[in-house]
């Protein structure tokens, strides 16, 4: 009976020792799973925070570039403005040159004009006053009791030819 007593310890121990075996086994094996788990949580948080960087450096670039395209746009906007407000200066002042010139043009013709007129009428003068004198000097022309020679109606004036 001691041999089986013996045996029947032994098949006890046996027991609890498989037992303690396969509790230490089960204890490692959700360690190693917990284990796992850690590290697939922390890649995965580390894949979201990742892919927020990138999306973060994307949209700062899409802002970056916005505001560059902006920025040209209003300085081309704002060179055209100033181009077609000079251009529009330009053709103002083009213009009043133009009107300055035809009034002077105008001036300078109304004031020929005039001029002429002076100097045929002097001319006109000048010779019908020598007509008259060579007509008195060959006994030709009328005889005037009052006049006692032919008068030239001489016209002065203030305008000098040179100025035009």
């Amino acid at each position: 009976m001691a041999s089986h007593d013996q045996s029947y310890r032994a098949g006890e121990t046996m027991g609890r020792t498989e037992e303690k075996g396969n509790q230490m086994m089960g204890n490692i094996g959700e360690k190693a799973q917990a284990a796992k788990d850690k590290t697939a949580q922390t890649a995965q948080a580390a894949k979201e925070k990742t892919a927020q960087g990138a999306q973060a450096a994307k949209e700062k670039t899409q802002q970056t570039a916005q505001a560059a395209k902006d920025k040209t746009q209003q300085a081309a906007h704002s060179t055209g403005d100033r181009t077609q407000q000079t251009a529009q200066a330009g053709k103002q002042r083009a213009s009043e040159m133009g009107q300055a010139t035809r009034e002077s043009a105008q001036a300078g013709n109304d004031n020929t004009g005039g001029f002429m007129q002076q100097t045929g009428e002097k001319v006109k003068d000048m010779a019908q006053g020598a007509t008259e004198a060579v007509k008195s000097t060959l006994g030709m022309g009328q005889k005037d009791e009052t006049k006692e020679h032919v008068t030239t109606t001489t016209h002065t004036t203030t305008q000098d030819p040179r100025n035009f």
